[in-house]
């Protein structure tokens, strides 16, 4: 089970942006190279400071923080305090999974979906900003949680695979929410191009 939600997820996000995406979209290429990268990541991992980090975590955290640096000063700020709202709640959630497991009534990784895919949506508007405070929070959260537990002496590997299918569960969802958010329009734009395509056919 560990990992199969990432790697199934993330497979299905490749073969659509590759085989399935308009070839005219700008981003197809540097999202299909992105998610090659993300998933060769995935099992490189190496210590540092005494911390295990898997590089794929990283590897999305950066990227999160060179499109957060291309943001007015003003969307920046407001980037960065959703971004910290979080990875606060990220580690509250993990440490209550901790403390007082009892409260977990279904499986974690889908209630930490749940709870951060509407967390992010109430926070933000488009699928983009949603997604970068998601990754760059969450992987915030994880090295916070780890500095955390090395206080009690205990490990924990950062940005591993139990996190992977987590975030890759939390981008599903807020990508399912678009979609819906958006069918109106979707429809309304199909629509349109049939009605175009039967005048010109009469």
């Amino acid at each position: 089970m560990e990992g199969s939600m990432f790697y199934w997820i993330i497979w299905v996000f490749w073969v659509y942006i590759t085989f399935f995406m308009n070839k005219q979209n700008l981003y197809r290429t540097k999202l299909a190279a992105g998610i090659l990268m993300f998933i060769i990541f995935s099992n490189v991992n190496f210590m540092f400071m005494g911390f295990e980090f898997y590089a794929s975590g990283l590897f999305m955290l950066l990227l999160s923080y060179i499109i957060f640096s291309k943001k007015k000063l003003g969307s920046l700020l407001y980037a960065f305090i959703c971004s910290f709202i979080v990875t606060i709640s990220y580690v509250t959630f993990n440490l209550f999974v901790i403390y007082d497991p009892i409260w977990v009534i279904f499986q974690k990784e889908w209630m930490m979906a749940i709870c951060f895919s509407c967390l992010a949506i109430f926070l933000q508007n488009s699928l983009k900003d949603r997604l970068l405070i998601i990754v760059s929070g969450t992987m915030q959260g994880e090295m916070l949680y780890a500095y955390y537990l090395s206080k009690f002496e205990f490990s924990y590997p950062i940005g591993s695979i139990a996190y992977l299918d987590v975030s890759s569960l939390v981008v599903l969802l807020l990508v399912s929410w678009s979609i819906l958010e958006n069918a109106g329009t979707i429809f309304q734009n199909h629509f349109h191009f049939l009605e175009k395509g039967k005048q010109k056919s009469s």
